[in-house]
C-alpha cells in the first residue's frame, strides 16, 4: 500500500518521520489523513509548533474553519516553548535589535509561515518606526492566523499610530466583539475616536472605563484630554486634578494642565511639581514634562530666568531621545526646488482633482494657523476639522520604492501623468470625508507641516485653497522652544534646529511666491491681531466668499479644537502672545543666528 494512503502511529515510526509522513499525505491531497497524522503528533509533544500549523492547514483544507483556527492558535501557544523565539524575545526585551532581527529573519527563512515570528518582527519594525514594514507582518499574520487577536490589536495600535484612525477602529471592533470587557482596547478605540471626531462617543467609552477603574491616572488625563478638545475646559482640569491625586509624579499631567494655556499654577503646584523632579528614578519623559510644566509657571509669574532654565532643560532631555538631522530638511526643500519647476508646473495644468473643497492652513507651528481656521470656521459655508495627517500619508504611500524618506516621493512626482494626479486627489478627498460632519462645502485641512507639500497639493488639487500663516519668526520660534508636542515636531527640541527650519520654511515659500503668483494667500499674524475685519475681508476674498459677522465672533464658536491653542481661540483676539520673546533676548542668540536676516525682513522674505 502506498505511504501516502495511511497514517503511521508517531510510536512507531518516530516524530521525524511522522511529521515527513504528513507532509507527504499533503502534497497528495489526503488532507483527512494527514490531519490524523498532525493530530498524533500534537497529542505526543503537544509543543511542537509546526505540527500545529500543518494541521491547522490542513484542517482549512477540509473546511473545518473552527478547528483549525483553534490549531492555529495552539501553533501560537506553542511557539512561546521554541529556544530560538525564546531567544528573539530575549533580545527584545534588552532592546538589542539587530540580534533579534537576526534571529527572525532566520527563523523565517526556514518557517515562513511562523505566526509568532512574524508578529515579533511587526513589533521590531513598529519600535523603529517603520510602521508600513510592521502593518505589513501583521496582516500577513492575520492572513494566516485569522483569530490571533494580539496581532490584530498589534494591527490596530500600528493603524492609530499612522494616523488611519478609522481602520483602527474598524480592527478594535472586531477585538471587542469577542471580548467586550477588554479595558486595553476600549481605550485604543476611545483615543482613535477623538482622532476623527467622535467625541460623544469617546466620551462614553472612558466614562465607561473610569467607572470600571477610577484609580487609573491614564485614563483620567486621556478624558480630560477630550474634554479639553469639545471646550468643557473646568471638567477637563478636574479630570487631570483627579489623576494628579493618583499618580503625582505623572509629568504629562502637569504638562497637560499647562497646556491649557490659560491656567495659571498655584504656588502649592509650583512646590509639588519641583518636589516630583526629586523622585528617584523618575523617568525621563516624567521630568522633561515637568521642567516644560514649570517653565510655564514661572513665564506667568515673569520669573523668565528661571522658567527659561526649565524650558532648556525640557528640551534638552526630549531632544536627546529624538534622530532629528537639520541638514536633511534643508535637503528636502532644496529637492523641492529643483523638482517643482516652471517647466512642471506647465506641464500639469488643467490636471489633478478639480474639487474646489479643501482650505490648506499652513506654516510653522504655534503661527496663528488654529485662530485663522476658528475665524474661517466660523464662516457658514466653511468646516473645520483638525490638522489632518492624509497629505504627508498619501506622499509617503507614494515614495514607496524610491526610499524610505519622506522626501523620496519627489523623486517620482516628475512621472506623474494627468490620471495619476487626479487620483490622488481624489484619494485626498476620499480620506477626509470621516472627518467631515456638517455638510458644508469646504473645509479646513490644518496641518502646519504641510508647507513642505504645497508643490505636490497644487498638482492634485489644483482648485484648493492655501493660507500660509506667518508669525514673527523670534515670537513664533520661541512659542515652539516652549511647547511639548506629542509627535511630529522633532525641529522643536532646539533654538538652533528651530531656526534653520523656519529658515527652510521660509525659503520653500519664498520659491512657490515665484512659482505659482498669488496661489498661496499669506496671513501675518500681527497684521491679523491688529486689524481683524480688514484681514478677515482679505481671507474670504481670497477663498471666493462673502464676509459674514459670525468670523468676528469666533471665540463664540463651539467647535472641538485639538491644538495646544484650543484655550486661547474661545476668548477674543488679544495681544497676549506678541512680543514675548523679548523677555528671553538674552539667551536666544543660537535661534537668532540660525534665523539669520529673515528677522530684520520679517514680514517680507528676504
Amino acid at each position: 500500500m502506498d505511504v501516502t494512503q495511511r497514517k503511521s502511529p508517531p510510536a512507531e515510526i518516530g516524530i521525524e518521520a511522522a511529521m515527513a509522513h504528513a507532509r507527504a499525505l499533503m502534497r497528495a491531497g489526503q488532507w483527512p489523513l494527514a490531519a490524523a497524522q498532525l493530530g498524533e503528533v500534537t497529542t505526543t509533544i503537544p509543543h511542537m509548533a509546526e505540527a500545529h500549523r500543518l494541521l491547522a492547514l490542513a484542517l482549512r483544507h477540509m473546511g473545518q474553519d473552527e478547528a483549525a483556527e483553534q490549531a492555529e492558535l495552539d501553533a501560537i501557544h506553542a511557539s512561546v516553548h521554541d529556544p530560538e523565539l525564546q531567544s528573539s524575545a530575549r533580545a527584545l526585551l534588552a532592546n538589542d535589535l539587530p540580534t533579534a532581527e537576526q534571529i527572525l529573519r532566520n527563523r523565517l527563512k526556514k518557517t515562513p509561515n511562523d505566526v509568532a515570528a512574524i508578529r515579533m518582527l511587526a513589533e521590531l519594525a513598529g519600535r523603529i518606526g517603520r510602521y508600513g514594514d510592521a502593518e505589513n507582518l501583521l496582516r500577513r499574520a492575520l492572513e494566516l492566523a485569522p483569530a490571533f487577536g494580539a496581532a490584530r490589536a498589534n494591527l490596530a495600535t500600528v493603524l492609530y499610530r499612522q494616523n488611519r484612525a478609522n481602520e483602527a477602529i474598524s480592527e478594535l471592533d472586531r477585538l471587542l466583539d469577542d471580548d467586550p470587557d477588554n479595558a486595553a482596547h476600549s481605550n485604543l478605540k476611545a483615543a482613535a475616536l477623538g482622532r476623527v471626531g467622535g467625541y460623544d462617543e469617546a466620551l462614553t467609552l472612558y466614562e465607561e472605563l473610569l467607572a470600571r477603574f477610577p484609580e487609573h491616572a491614564k485614563i483620567w488625563m486621556s478624558f480630560g484630554h477630550i474634554l479639553k478638545t469639545v471646550g468643557r475646559s473646568d471638567d477637563s482640569i478636574a479630570a487631570y486634578r483627579r489623576a494628579l491625586m493618583i499618580e503625582p509624579t505623572l509629568g504629562e499631567l502637569w504638562w497637560s494642565l499647562a497646556n491649557l494655556k490659560t491656567l495659571r499654577f498655584s504656588p502649592d503646584d509650583i512646590a509639588a511639581m519641583e518636589q516630583a523632579l526629586k523622585t528617584e528614578n523618575l523617568a525621563n519623559a516624567d521630568r522633561y514634562h515637568l521642567h516644560f510644566a514649570l517653565g510655564k509657571a514661572y513665564d506667568d509669574r515673569k520669573k523668565h530666568e528661571i522658567a527659561f532654565d526649565h524650558y532648556a532643560e525640557g528640551n534638552r532631555l526630549r531632544r536627546t531621545g529624538i534622530d532629528y538631522h537639520p541638514k536633511e530638511n534643508a535637503a528636502f526643500v532644496a529637492r523641492s526646488r529643483e523638482t517643482f519647476t516652471p517647466a512642471l508646473i506647465a506641464r500639469s495644468s488643467g490636471q489633478g482633482c478639480p474639487a474646489p473643497d479643501p482650505i490648506f492652513i499652513l506654516g510653522m507651528p504655534r503661527a496663528g494657523s488654529t485662530l485663522i481656521e476658528q475665524i474661517l470656521s466660523s464662516h457658514s459655508m466653511i468646516e473645520g476639522t483638525m490638522e489632518l495627517p492624509d497629505i504627508p500619508a498619501i506622499a509617503l504611500r507614494e515614495g514607496h520604492g524610491h526610499g524610505e524618506r519622506l522626501s523620496a516621493y519627489l523623486k517620482a512626482v516628475p512621472d506623474m501623468t494627468g490620471e495619476k494626479l487626479a487620483a490622488l486627489g481624489q484619494d485626498y478627498i476620499n480620506r477626509t470625508q470621516v472627518q467631515r460632519k456638517t455638510g458644508k462645502p469646504r473645509f479646513i485641512d490644518k496641518l502646519p507641516n504641510n508647507w513642505m507639500h504645497v508643490g505636490f497639493i497644487h498638482l492634485i488639487l489644483p482648485n484648493a485653497k492655501i493660507i500660509d500663516a506667518r508669525r514673527h519668526p523670534l515670537d513664533c520660534c520661541f512659542s515652539n522652544f516652549k511647547q511639548h508636542f506629542a509627535r511630529g515636531q522633532n525641529f522643536s527640541y532646539s533654538l538652533a534646529d528651530m531656526g534653520h527650519y523656519y529658515a527652510d520654511y521660509v525659503a520653500l515659500m519664498k520659491h512657490f511666491d515665484a512659482l505659482l503668483p498669488g496661489r498661496i494667500h499669506r496671513v501675518v499674524h500681527e497684521a491679523l491681531i491688529d486689524d481683524p475685519e480688514s484681514e478677515i475681508r482679505r481671507m474670504l476674498d481670497y477663498l471666493g466668499l462673502e464676509f459674514e459677522p459670525a468670523c468676528l465672533e469666533f471665540h463664540k464658536n463651539d467647535r472641538a479644537v485639538r491644538t495646544a491653542s484650543s484655550e486661547q481661540v474661545r476668548r477674543p483676539i488679544n495681544r497676549d502672545g506678541v512680543d514675548q520673546w523679548q523677555h528671553y533676548a538674552p539667551w536666544l542668540s543660537p535661534l537668532e543666528k540660525a534665523l539669520g536676516n529673515i528677522v530684520t525682513a520679517y514680514p517680507s522674505i528676504p
